[in-house]
């Protein structure tokens, strides 16, 4: 009985899940080194496991390509007043692979688009009260236009979601940094 109920519980959770090629007909086609090249802004939230609201927080990411290396280097500004700054380095393979590194993701993240979507997934490492934990992101990106991307991310901790982060971006002709409209502190 144990078995069954484990079955049909995961089967439940795999048909709630998304796939890459549910997306491959949605427009308009994401293209990762067309939409970030160049100064781009983005603000989120994080949710907690239950959906509560813990933190606010704006991005400057600077983007450039040479031939298929990317680099993006995105500064966080988080509402309490932490700064966070990430640097991915980026290939695009031939059968349009994507892979990256940063000093806080764990091995090698990877991902792949297919029509107006990209699914990106690699282990951050998170410093949480001097202790580093790792968590498994899945990160689905979806291009709105060309100017706006909304991104999904689902952190996981032994394959339990712990948080989700929500992110829009925007691509600006010129750039508009954080600085120039901070996030607003949470009241409580």
């Amino acid at each position: 009985m144990r078995k069954s109920i484990l079955l049909l519980f995961s089967m439940l959770l795999l048909s709630c899940s998304s796939s890459l090629q549910d997306h491959q007909i949605m427009s308009p086609s994401f293209d990762l080194r067309q939409y970030f090249d160049g100064k781009i802004t983005a603000r989120g939230i994080i949710q907690d496991y239950s959906g509560k609201l813990t933190r606010q927080f704006c991005v400057d990411i600077d983007a450039s390509w040479q031939s298929n290396r990317g680099t993006l280097h995105e500064t966080f500004y988080f509402a309490d007043g932490e700064r966070q700054i990430r640097i991915w380095h980026l290939q695009r393979h031939p059968d349009g692979l994507v892979t990256g590194s940063a000093d806080d993701v764990v091995g090698t993240a990877s991902g792949r688009a297919k029509g107006n979507a990209f699914n990106w997934q690699y282990v951050l490492r998170v410093p949480i009260d001097e202790t580093d934990y790792d968590f498994f992101i899945d990160d689905w990106m979806y291009l709105l236009d060309e100017h706006h991307l909304m991104n999904r991310s689902y952190m996981q901790k032994l394959g339990i979601t712990v948080a989700e982060i929500s992110i829009v971006f925007t691509k600006h002709p010129v750039g508009i940094a954080c600085q120039q409209r901070p996030v607003e502190q949470l009241t409580t």
